[in-house]
């Protein structure tokens, strides 16, 4: 593909889709340029480097998330929703987690998603600097959460890149984890209940009670500083 029909949108999805399938070490503008059917200096007509590259991406992939309409539902379920969007983004843009530590991202798609954020919890009645307070503790709790998958994923790519098996050798690792595990009484319990269990699996809905759980947290702050309803003062 020529540069001069090569768009801006264009080079950032086939990006996202290379770094989707190979991580932040498999984004070069030859394998770019080769995903776009285009020559590598083509690539660079639009952007001047990889950092760049990363950051576009890095920014374009919160745009998945949806705004919910805050005049149609109460401020637990926005952020929940909100909440639960970002998880299955990162989710899928695993490299994402990796580009937090080495690239500055910014950009209009990320102030989108933060300014409807600030919006969410100003709605639910934090002021000031409580409201970034809650909405740090909330993406804290996500980007966490996400931060087994982003591992699996990177490390199951490198073993892959190195020649072997990844998959076979994914399930050694978790061999020998489980190994030192059995080790320590309470592992021991959890490896022991059955075959399909691994130490370090997460149990199922752990993230759904994990986000409530911060949810009730962040009511509760609220809540203490309501003033008493008629019933609450007649008790």
């Amino acid at each position: 593909m020529p540069r001069e029909t090569l768009t801006r949108d264009q080079i950032v999805r086939a990006a996202i889709e290379l770094l989707d399938a190979e991580g932040l070490e498999g984004l070069n503008m030859r394998s770019l340029g080769q995903r776009l059917g285009s020559a590598a200096t083509a690539v660079y007509w639009h952007v001047k480097s990889k950092d760049d590259l990363v950051m576009l991406a890095g920014d374009e992939v919160w745009n998945e998330i949806e705004l919910p309409d805050l005049d149609a539902v109460d401020w637990r379920t926005a952020a929940t929703a909100m909440a639960t969007s970002l998880s299955a983004m990162i989710t899928r843009h695993w490299w994402l987690v990796q580009a937090f530590g080495s690239y500055p991202l910014y950009g209009p798609g990320k102030a989108r998603h933060d300014d409807h954020l600030l919006a969410i919890y100003e709605k639910a009645g934090f002021v000031g600097t409580e409201v970034e307070q809650a909405v740090a503790t909330v993406f804290m709790f996500v980007l966490g959460s996400a931060l087994g998958a982003s591992a699996t994923a990177a490390l199951t790519r490198r073993l892959g890149r190195a020649g072997g098996d990844p998959e076979k050798e994914l399930r050694e690792v978790m061999a020998k984890a489980s190994e030192i595990a059995m080790q320590f009484p309470r592992l021991r319990a959890r490896v022991e209940q059955g075959p399909d269990v691994e130490y370090g699996d997460a149990p199922e809905k752990s993230f759904e009670f994990g986000l409530q759980a911060v949810l009730d947290g962040l009511d509760a702050r609220l809540a203490g500083r309501r003033p008493p309803t008629g019933r609450e003062l007649n008790l």
